[in-house]
């Protein structure tokens, strides 16, 4: 696979919706702007741990040890689940500008960066993405293999960062929260529902 190929999937993964980008609407939603950007910094180092065990080659192990596979990815689906519950009975709240400048529980801020963390960490699917690009990409055959893997994984990474601190910065901004003003009680719901349904797929 050439380089550009990586670069092009790189940004299709970063950028379609899934478990992760869920999480960082809710968050943004419920809690603030500073929730989202912390819960996409949470997910970006997720995926840096994610990075570094593939290039090591643990991810090959991993994926041979069935035992331990399945561990983590019913963990990833219990804390999902959990996440989803939490949002589906959370209190009534609504969306302001002092939703943006105020979140309500900006005292608490590593809450949001551990969520981030561990949603994106437990994810099996996100396990098998690594295990499936860096098996390419880390090889014995290929001359200078793991430098290009960690510039790789860098880029990863800083992709998933920016993006999801984009994502947190665009639904917070006044006008989008104008819209959700009304309803925005019902999409933490929806949200919730959404992390359920993830969770419950994964375990299957």
């Amino acid at each position: 696979m050439e380089i550009t190929s990586y670069i092009i999937l790189g940004l299709l993964i970063v950028i379609s919706p899934g478990v992760d980008f869920v999480l960082v609407v809710k968050n943004s939603l419920s809690s603030g702007r500073k929730a989202g950007l912390l819960t996409g910094l949470g997910i970006g180092v997720g995926v840096c741990i994610h990075i570094t065990y593939s290039i090591l080659g643990i991810s090959h192990l991993l994926s041979q040890n069935v035992v331990l596979f399945n561990m983590i990815k019913y963990a990833g689906s219990a804390y999902l689940i959990y996440l989803g519950v939490t949002a589906l009975f959370c209190s009534k709240f609504t969306f302001s500008h002092k939703t943006v400048s105020r979140p309500q529980e900006a005292h608490n801020p590593r809450k949001y960066f551990t969520q981030g963390f561990f949603c994106n960490l437990l994810n099996p699917k996100t396990m098998l993405f690594f295990l499936s690009v860096f098996s390419q990409i880390v090889s014995p055959d290929m001359d200078n293999s793991t430098p290009f893997a960690l510039i790789y994984g860098l880029y990863i990474a800083a992709l998933h960062i920016l993006w999801f601190c984009l994502i947190a910065f665009l639904i917070t901004s006044e006008k989008i929260l104008a819209v959700f003003q009304r309803i925005g009680h019902r999409i933490n719901q929806a949200c919730g529902v959404g992390l359920i349904a993830f969770g419950a797929t994964l375990s299957l």
